[in-house]
């Protein structure tokens, strides 16, 4: 087990600033674990936006999740206060920063948390009494290792060595639930189930092409008579609409009915996973499922999924990875240079469309 190496000063009470983002939740997890087996008496919370706090559910080795809700104008100072009364309240006595914004330091350092750890980034070094600088493991691996390498070198703490200790899991009553939604939904009851999330909230240079989702419904229901589920939220209901729309094999349109628990758990029914580089693909591949992911203007060596079964699809021209939000030459070369035929051998290589490879849902 992960140990700190100052057990003498160890925290009764450790509160973790949470990121803000679905995919970075899922790549600080390993980290969150970490914490959790370097100080396995210690009380446990989690701070994170109300909206992602859904993501905890079905996270059994952390104490709390305290959630808030992000306020801008007038109302900002009023709820800042409300936090940071909350946070003294609980009377924490070490708090790990996972973002690296000025705000998050202010809350802790206002709670008289007595240690305050984070990267000395955003103008709040003088707010943090651990101040780091990201090592270059931390910049140059995969994301998670930034967070790895904060809780490595601001606790002492090693990375978790129990196998699966970082893996995702639905809260068991969610995943009820969705079993009796799918159930009133489902066409092709015993069949495999294969989740889509054919958006991006970070734009169109990491979408693949809405008719490439549309031909891939089909492909997967003539090769396995496989049914479709496509997920998204309520900003991107239209494009799976749309897509579901254009299909002849008729998919089930999640997008914008179901809550972030709700995904989870959707997701943990589901045989496989095709999407972009997202948070819905991070989640998947974190909950063990077979993932395929198409990468277009991203790097898969620094936001790639992780997971037991997951396959990463990139057919990079020389521009790739830009990182840009749109396509500076406007062709979009790169997502379109992935075929559905490929997508659908990865899902068959990786048994998502094997009928008795699973219990069927």
């Amino acid at each position: 087990m992960a140990r700190t190496s100052h057990e003498a000063r160890s925290p009764r009470r450790i509160v973790v600033k949470a990121v803000n983002w679905l995919g970075d939740l899922v790549m600080s997890l390993p980290a969150l674990r970490a914490v959790r087996e370097g100080f396995p008496s210690a009380y446990l919370g989690v701070m994170v936006r109300r909206e992602l706090a859904g993501f905890f559910d079905g996270i059994r080795w952390v104490d709390e999740v305290i959630a808030y809700e992000t306020v801008r104008g007038l109302r900002a100072w009023p709820r800042h206060r409300q936090i940071v009364r909350e946070l003294r309240r609980r009377e924490f006595e070490l708090a790990l920063l996972l973002p690296n914004s000025f705000e998050s330091a202010l809350w802790m350092a206002l709670a008289r948390i007595p240690q305050r750890i984070g990267y000395a980034t955003d103008g709040r070094g003088l707010l943090l009494t651990g101040r780091l600088r990201p090592a270059p493991d931390a910049l140059n691996g995969h994301q998670s290792r930034y967070w790895l390498g904060l809780v490595r070198d601001g606790l002492g703490v090693a990375e978790a060595e129990t196998a699966g200790s970082a893996r995702l899991t639905a809260n068991g009553a969610d995943v009820s639930r969705m079993r009796s939604w799918l159930e009133g939904r489902r066409t092709r009851r015993g069949r495999p189930l294969v989740a889509l999330a054919p958006a991006a909230a970070y734009g169109p240079a990491k979408e693949w092409p809405a008719e490439r989702f549309t031909e891939l419904i089909d492909t997967l229901a003539r090769r396995a008579e496989a049914e479709c589920v496509l997920i998204g939220t309520a900003a991107e209901r239209d494009r799976c609409a749309a897509i579901a729309g254009a299909a002849a094999a008729r998919p089930i349109v999640a997008a914008g009915e179901i809550s972030l628990r709700e995904l989870i758990a959707l997701l943990s029914l589901c045989d496989g996973f095709v999407g972009n580089d997202s948070g819905a693909m991070h989640v998947a591949a974190a909950l063990g499922i077979a993932t395929v992911a198409v990468f277009g203007s991203t790097n898969p060596r620094r936001t790639g999924p992780r997971g037991p079964r997951v396959s990463v699809i990139q057919h990079p021209p020389p521009c790739s990875p830009c990182l840009q939000r749109h396509c500076r030459f406007g062709h979009y070369d790169c997502l379109k240079a992935v075929t559905v035929s490929e997508v659908a051998e990865e899902l068959a290589r990786l048994r998502a469309l094997d009928p008795t490879a699973h219990e069927r849902r």
